[in-house]
């Protein structure tokens, strides 16, 4: 299992590395995470057991996506690129986010578009990896510790919606976003970063995660029933169920990544050959699947009163096997492809 390893020290630049399957796996799992969280209004009559499912479901969806960002800001760093075209790379790839994410929220859908959050987490966090894996992990210890103070204070601090748009924008983007923040997805972004250095493989950093991640997935549940009446999104206890989320999927991914047992790699392949292929073309997916949300919400003139199973499947079912199909018979999704060309990072197209 070769290609399930990186070996990386804090001299990222002089590491080679090959296209590691288990970020694009964990990228394909939080598409698909993602997904199902935005279709929950074609179904808004589902038992409370099925509820409590997808409202996990859709807490995993973004932390997991800063995650895998963080193992791919990563990996750029490791080629040969020289510091400044790197730099430069990460900032077109994070203001093309921005641009996407600006352009999509126009479009009309109930979805609370993440790409403006996800490109300004990249614009902040890709400097931080020319930092050293201690001073990293310091790093990413301080604000994740300093998330709650920092969102109190913004929450309170109500100069901020006097100023322009632009800058209560902004202001959403970096702590005030109901649903994404760059304070709170920093962390997980610097934590993918720090796991890809140390090497995707089972030793006692994995055995570790997977002891905390009930832990604190429990804390969380238990925090929120009896010692915080009101936890706000992005506050501690809601931070610990993320962790929890995010730490269980990674172990169970690196877990099935190496399986050795007889017949093992037929069961790792049909797990993850679909969910690669949706990783690869995330970008494109996230599009085509809000693109769809936004001609129903024009259709219904808002959300459907009554479950919609034919809606579900068009924005849940429809997008994946339109990505599978691209990626099997393409390769790159569109706009990954647009979006490498902006860079100076082009893809290849699948030879014929």
């Amino acid at each position: 299992m070769a290609s399930m390893h990186l070996e990386t020290r804090d001299a990222p630049l002089r590491s080679r590395v090959k296209r590691l399957v288990v970020p694009d796996v964990l990228r394909g799992v939080a598409i698909v995470a993602m997904l199902i969280a935005h279709a929950v209004p074609m179904i808004p009559d589902v038992p409370r057991a099925l509820a409590f499912v997808m409202g996990n479901i859709n807490a995993l969806a973004s932390p997991l996506f800063a995650l895998v960002m963080g193992m791919a800001a990563q990996i750029v760093w490791n080629r040969k690129g020289g510091v400044g075209r790197t730099i430069l790379q990460q900032s077109l790839r994070g203001v093309a986010l921005i641009a996407l994410g600006v352009w999509m929220m126009t479009w009309g859908s109930w979805v609370a578009v993440v790409l403006q959050y996800l490109g300004l987490l990249l614009l902040v966090g890709a400097p931080l990896l020319l930092l050293g894996t201690r001073a990293l992990i310091i790093v990413t210890a301080v604000i994740a510790v300093a998330s709650q103070p920092v969102l109190e204070w913004a929450r309170g601090a109500a100069w901020i919606y006097s100023q322009p748009t632009p800058v209560i924008e902004v202001a959403n983007w970096v702590a005030l976003g109901p649903s994404y923040r760059l304070v709170n997805l920093l962390p997980f972004f610097l934590l993918g970063a720090i796991l890809l250095r140390h090497g995707i493989r089972c030793d006692r950093v994995l055995w570790t995660m997977a002891i905390v991640a009930p832990i604190a997935y429990l804390a969380s549940m238990v925090g929120g029933r009896f010692l915080v009446a009101d936890v706000k999104s992005g506050d501690y206890l809601d931070t610990l169920r993320d962790v929890g989320l995010v730490f269980a999927t990674y172990v169970v991914v690196v877990l099935i990544a190496e399986m050795r047992l007889k017949g093992a790699a037929r069961i790792r392949d049909a797990v993850f050959a679909p969910l690669s292929a949706w990783g690869q073309v995330a970008l494109s997916l996230y599009l085509l699947h809000v693109g769809i949300i936004a001609w129903w919400a024009h259709a219904l003139n808002g959300r459907p009163e009554q479950n919609s199973p034919l809606g579900w499947l068009s924005v849940v079912v429809l997008p994946l096997i339109v990505g599978w199909l691209w990626w099997r018979f393409v390769g790159p999704g569109p706009v990954e492809w647009v979006l490498g060309w902006v860079t100076g990072r082009p893809k290849r197209r699948r030879s014929r």
